[in-house]
């Protein structure tokens, strides 16, 4: 279940505060049934004569893109309740972001349908990243390209092109977050299939990270122990410096108990490699070393002193490749798409490797350049310098 106490808190504040009539507004993402909780909170804590009307109006900003998303969004989504009150303030609300948001943009809906509106938008982009990184599991096994596949699904008009990069995983503080809500939400609905079924969008996700860091691991002669890898990128996404270490809270059927989880890919990317012996330097043009040693001691239980022995932060690509065995894409950061790739070959140990697990770079150029190019979602060459390891 999400932890509610400080949306609770709000309301009481507000309740002890408030001296005439209020609408409240709920905007961060929140458990279906919130808006229930919130009434419930201001309805027995409000002074004589002061009535609320609760309105749900999430928000859909992405990180990276929000304040464009904030002035010209896909829709808003007002929900509020069944009555002529609760009419009236939706009526207010649409009239504030009608100002900029034209009004065939602007939705009206019941509470409930507003609340799990936001929970279903969020666990369907993870569902089509969760179904694509699927794919690209049989184009490595068959010969396909997931990059063509997925170019030729999503110019089906029905389906679409977006959220079909195939990568080492989706992460963020909204997807996993909002699809337990979900699942949470189904449990306590009695509906087991359902919530089996959001539960395999998480556990593909982590399945994904995990086979991006075996292939690491196998394709350098079975085994890192020792060597120097450049880690390019720690955030979960490019244009934020977000890597999002929070709580999942599990319940009684299909969860754990109270554990520490990272969102961003990297982290669990690096913390396999240090478990497997791999001296890690680190570069994040956004991410702070402050940050980085933070999730990962989290992720490993080592403290920072430890962690020293491992795992190096650098100040620009360059620095963290050089006299490195192999580079590791793990952010879709644009500069790494138009770095000097020849001079970083001629800095690395030979063989050298890039695990490209965002497919942005250019691999063709690179294996011309002489790199042992692994990525996800497309079988390796034949002709590349043979490397795995027999076990």
């Amino acid at each position: 279940a999400a932890d509610l106490r400080y949306v609770e808190e709000a309301a009481r504040q507000i309740a002890h505060t408030a001296t005439s009539n209020k609408i409240v507004v709920e905007k961060s993402t929140v458990p279906v049934k919130a808006c229930e909780s919130i009434k419930t909170i201001l309805k027995t804590n409000k002074r004589p004569g002061v009535s609320y009307q609760v309105l749900s109006n999430p928000e859909f900003l992405a990180e990276g893109s929000a304040i464009h998303d904030l002035l010209a969004p896909d829709r808003v989504l007002i929900g509020g309740d069944e009555s002529i009150e609760g009419s009236l303030a939706i009526k207010k609300l649409s009239w504030i972001y009608e100002h900029w948001v034209p009004k065939e943009k602007i939705l009206t809906t019941n509470t409930w349908s507003s609340e799990l509106s936001k929970l279903v938008a969020n666990a369907f982009l993870a569902q089509r990243i969760s179904s694509i990184n699927t794919i690209s599991a049989v184009c490595e096994a068959t010969g396909a390209s997931v990059k063509e596949v997925a170019k030729a699904v999503g110019l089906d008009s029905r389906i679409g092109n977006k959220f079909l990069n195939a990568s080492i995983g989706f992460g963020g503080s909204c997807f996993q977050k909002d699809i337990y809500n979900l699942i949470y939400l189904a449990e306590s609905l009695k509906l087991e299939p359902v919530a089996q079924y959001w539960l395999q969008v998480i556990k593909v996700n982590d399945w994904q990270r995990e086979r991006f860091a075996h292939m690491i691991v196998q394709n350098m002669f079975g085994s890192v122990s020792g060597k120097k890898i450049a880690i390019f990128g720690f955030a979960f996404k490019e244009d934020t410096a977000d890597t999002r270490l929070i709580i999942k809270l599990k319940s009684s059927f299909y969860f754990y108990f109270l554990v520490w989880f990272s969102e961003s890919s990297s982290i669990y990317v690096c913390r396999y490699l240090i478990d497997e012996g791999a001296t890690l330097h680190i570069y994040d043009p956004k991410v702070t070393s402050e940050r980085i040693f933070l999730d990962l001691s989290e992720q490993t239980g080592a403290n920072e002193t430890d962690l020293l022995n491992h795992v190096h932060i650098a100040n620009e690509p360059y620095a963290a490749a050089k006299d490195s065995h192999a580079i590791v894409v793990c952010t879709e950061w644009d500069e790494f798409i138009k770095l000097d790739y020849e001079l970083i070959y001629s800095t690395m140990q030979k063989p050298s490797y890039i695990f490209d697990g965002r497919l942005i770079l250019d691999h063709d150029q690179l294996m011309s350049i002489g790199f042992n190019v692994f990525c996800i979602g497309k079988k390796p060459p034949k002709n590349q310098f043979l490397t795995q390891s027999p076990l």
